[in-house]
């Protein structure tokens, strides 16, 4: 994230998450409750990990008990050995950082709540901490080895009372190390201990958290990704992997090249048979290895006509085709008995990224040009892995229409990437900024500078995610850089590092507009902004406007929901909050520029109208992000198939937060939604109908491979009491597919009336009547005004605001509402249907549908055909929202309507 050039730059009822509704280590996304509080005495109840004995088995250790090095101490030989008891110690999950294990176990109050976080002393983090497992192997005949990464910062590996591995070894987030321990292993009952020392993300490799959010007390130090206890025989397979080239653009072929490594561990000559298969071709080779002799080995289509595929079946992003996989399977025999196994899921697919006569990076998929639509991601504050959570929000950003998530840092483990390749969202990874990863090329910026140490982890790091992300067709970048580009050295070092890995996508020296001496330019832009700006500021082909690739932008504050508020904040800090714009937001960043909504706040009153209370706050921030992140995107939009500077990326900075935020999120923590979400989601409609602030063009655009053509559209402007000033229908629009526009109409620059605020309703219909597009704007005859020439980093200040005061004065209108839901298969089904029945002319503004449970809690997470929609008098619409019947919790489904003039009543939905 660009935060990093300027002085104060960002520096490097209520409800708690239960302790005994988290599982160990990872995150329940609903789970509520009260704080034990208090320190007990833990007897931990770990589970004692069976591996198995099968050759290329690899056995996950199943879970922890944990202690503070400043409370053992017993010898580390004694610690790591089967027999010792840790009374005292605390269960940990088997991918748990410490806080995270310390949160399961009570230790602490709800970091997610008020300022609770707080009150967590960061002096329990600056010592090691032990974690400890027994496992058992049935069969030491086999070879045993431990293959580990995940862990932060470092750590001193035992095994049966032995050191394996000490912590100058094992050390960065990203490394991956295969650890042979048979010789130490026997039959029975075996421990493996760790060691693990505090992590520093400024002096250490390994992820930190910048100003996303009030960073974890530990540090996230601990152990994030699984370890494996893997079995085979004297000649172990590794490496394994596919090379894709598909025939752009016919797609009628691809050749496939297997490749993998077969490695003789034993200390005398030993003969193999590698057999691999992929669908329905099978290939073998034999060949001879020396004692602890390692050799490649290929198959490619020159020697196995099989691996030539005519017809391919060709992964596609969602959207525009089908997500097929592939497997691949190989086994290493030595005298018919199986040795060792290896299996890869891959796509085929070809992924390009030219930089445009612009500059810009262009993104290319199987030949089609792709604008990349995307949002930053965050994991949980404390890296608790939840496949549930995690599928949840990405089934959101198909919902948002997006196609992309960025995550800077913070790599998540193999799981997500196969939610990514399963459901078609692209991914693109990359190292982070303002920390240990950026020290050298990041000027006065946080981070130390690399010591002779340093590059091998990097460069070790950069080979391990390499080949754990290559065969994953939903990735289809590495950014060696954020916020800066690497020098010479640590660029080398990357790209020999990602060039033995056969690499298969583009590499991008940085997520700014930078460039290193290898990969030259970027093809991004980072020049924001963070905070906020008027809608109109998306249109301007300049700074963070829709022109080129912005890897990470927004208008800063996203306001979550008065549900998410009340579970977050005190009644104090919630009166604070719409009270006191300078006041120091603790759930908003721990940064100097970000630390408070003053910006924010007085655009908010400037434009909407000094609020009246909490919730007449939060009801124009609704308004107000929902129309700025609908200009955002409908910005880039309009502009992606532009003859001059056109758009070709913008990532929402972020999609979502690891915590309870103010800012920086489409969704909140609870996976709530509020205008954010659906603003993105009305601009990232497939066929869209929309306004532009800078020339008050009506435009169609096609967020859809397929052309349209007979459609009609018509756009209509009101006062706010109703009354028409202008209407214009236009029939006969045709607009080409793949994210092709067509404009339609202007409006007038100056419509009749004295009213200040107008509201316009934009409809898209087809040849058969049906309305497939509806928008609805609130417009000034006073435009927001930009001083561009004191734009900074984070932003570009407003001069003077538009006026929308206008909507305070509308009529309350009634709307009638009804509901009934249908179940089936775990899921159901809410439609409601909304009527306006006022008897003027005023429209119900900004309708707001929440799906609630019994004691009137939001039911999350939910999907809504469209929500937060506008009615003129006689007007219906129907709207449905898809969710997990088990989320109901056994209680009868209800609706609460509310909205910008509409009473709020909740309605029976059963």
């Amino acid at each position: 994230m660009f935060h990093r050039h300027a002085p104060g730059r960002r520096p490097a009822a209520r409800h708690r998450l239960a302790a005994a509704a988290v599982a160990l280590g990872m995150l329940g996304s609903h789970a509520t409750g009260a704080w034990a509080g208090g320190h007990r005495s833990v007897v931990p109840h770990t589970r004692i990990t069976e591996v198995s004995p099968a050759p290329g088995s690899a056995t996950p250790i199943a879970g922890y008990a944990i202690q503070s090095a400043a409370e053992v101490t017993d010898p580390a030989a004694e610690v790591s050995s089967p027999g010792y008891s840790p009374d005292g110690w605390y269960p940990a999950g088997p991918r748990s950082t410490v806080l995270a294990a310390l949160l399961a176990a009570g230790r602490y109050p709800d970091p997610f709540h008020s300022t609770d976080q707080r009150r967590i002393p960061q002096a329990d983090f600056q010592v090691p901490w032990w974690y400890r497992a027994d496992f058992t192997v049935a069969d030491t005949s086999h070879r045993t080895y431990l293959d580990l990464s995940g862990v932060m910062s470092a750590a001193d590996v035992y095994v049966d009372g032995h050191l394996v591995a000490p912590a100058k070894d094992v050390t960065g987030a990203y490394t991956r190390h295969e650890l042979d321990v048979t010789s130490l292993v026997r039959p029975g009952k075996n421990t493996l201990a760790l060691r693990v020392r505090p992590n520093d993300p400024d002096k250490n490799l390994t992820m930190g958290w910048i100003d996303w959010l009030q960073p974890p007390p530990d540090r996230n130090m601990g152990i994030v990704r699984d370890v494996l206890v893997r079995r085979g025989g004297p000649v172990a397979l590794r490496d394994a992997h596919v090379v894709t080239r598909l025939d752009v653009p016919s797609l009628a072929s691809a050749d496939l090249t297997v490749k993998a490594t077969a490695r003789n561990d034993s200390a005398a000559p030993v003969t193999t048979t590698v057999t691999g298969t992929v669908g329905a071709t099978t290939f073998r080779r034999t060949l001879t290895l020396a004692a602890h002799e390692t050799r490649p080995v290929t198959f490619s289509p020159d020697d196995v006509p099989g691996l030539h595929l005519s017809a391919p079946r060709v992964w596609w992003p969602a959207g525009m085709g089908g997500q097929p996989l592939y497997g691949l399977d190989l086994t290493a025999s030595v005298a018919g008995t199986v040795s060792d196994t290896a299996h890869e899921n891959f796509g085929i697919r070809d992924v390009r990224a030219p930089i445009d006569a612009d500059g810009a990076r262009q993104y290319r998929i199987n030949g089609r040009r792709l604008l990349i639509k995307g949002g930053g991601w965050s994991p949980d504050e404390f890296l608790r892995w939840n496949r549930t959570y995690v599928e949840d929000r990405l089934k959101y950003a198909l919902d948002l229409g997006l196609n992309t998530i960025r995550l800077e840092g913070h790599l998540e483990p193999d799981e997500f990437f196969d939610l990514a390749d399963r459901y078609g969202v692209l991914t693109l990874p990359g190292w982070e900024c303002c920390d240990k990863w950026e020290g050298n090329v990041n000027g006065s910026e946080t981070g130390d500078k690399w010591t002779a140490a340093d590059y091998p982890v990097a460069k070790a790091s950069m080979a391990a995610e390499a080949a754990r992300l290559r065969d994953h067709p939903s990735v289809i970048s590495f950014l060696v850089g954020s916020d800066f580009a690497p020098d010479a050295a640590i660029e080398r070092n990357y790209l020999d590092a990602l060039g033995a890995a056969d690499w298969p996508g583009p590499v991008v020296s940085s997520a700014s507009d930078s460039s290193s001496p290898q990969l030259g330019g970027s093809g991004m832009k980072m020049t924001g902004p963070y905070d906020w700006v008027p809608p109109g500021y998306w249109y301007a082909k300049r700074e963070g406007g829709a022109t080129g690739f912005n890897s990470e932008t927004s208008a800063g504050p996203d306001i979550p929901t008065l549900d998410t508020l009340r579970r977050m904040m005190t009644p104090a800090e919630l009166d604070t909050l719409w009270r006191d714009p300078g006041a120091r937001q603790y759930h908003r960043s721990p940064s100097p520029v970000f630390g408070t909504l003053k910006i924010y706040d007085q655009a908010l009153a400037g434009r909407y109208g000094a609020p009246t209370g909490l919730t007449d706050y939060v009801r124009k921030a609704q308004l107000a992000q929902y129309e700025n992140v609908r200009a955002q995107f409908e910005a880039y939009g309009r502009n992606a198939t532009d003859a001059d500077k056109p758009a070709t990326g913008v990532v929402y900075w972020m999609f979502n937060s690891g915590w309870t935020s103010l800012h920086w999120q489409l969704t909140d923590r609870y996976l709530d939604q509020g205008g954010a979400y659906f603003g993105a989601k009305k601009a990232n409609e497939p066929l869209h109908v929309q306004y532009s602030y800078d020339d008050r063009s009506v435009v169609v655009v096609a967020n859809r491979q397929a052309p349209a053509s007979h459609l009609t559209a018509r756009a209509t402007l009101f006062d706010t009491d109703g009354t028409q000033r202008y209407d214009r229908t236009v029939r006969d629009v045709r607009v080409a597919g793949d994210g092709a526009h067509s404009t339609v109409l202007t409006l007038p620059a100056e419509v009749s009336g004295p009213a200040a605020t107008r509201l316009l309703r934009l409809t898209l219909t087809d040849a058969s009547g049906r309305e497939v597009s509806r928008n609805v704007y609130w417009l000034s005859t006073r435009p927001d005004t930009l001083d561009w020439d004191r734009t900074d980093w984070y932003h570009t200040p407003t001069t003077s605001y538009a006026d929308l005061k206008g909507l305070n004065s509308m009529a309350r209108v009634p709307l009638s509402s009804t509901a009934s839901t249908v179940s089936a298969d775990g899921t159901s089904t809410t439609t409601v249907t909304l009527r306006n029945t006022g008897g003027a002319r005023t429209p119900a503004l900004f309708t707001d549908a929440h799906l609630v449970g019994a004691d009137g809690s939001p039911v999350l997470p939910v999907r809504w055909s469209d929500n937060e929609v506008s009615l003129w008098p006689g007007e219906s619409v129907t709207l449905t929202a898809t969710y997990r019947t088990a989320d109901l919790h056994g209680a009868a489904p209800r609706v609460r309507i509310s909205g910008w003039n509409t009473p709020q009543r909740t309605v029976p939905a059963g």
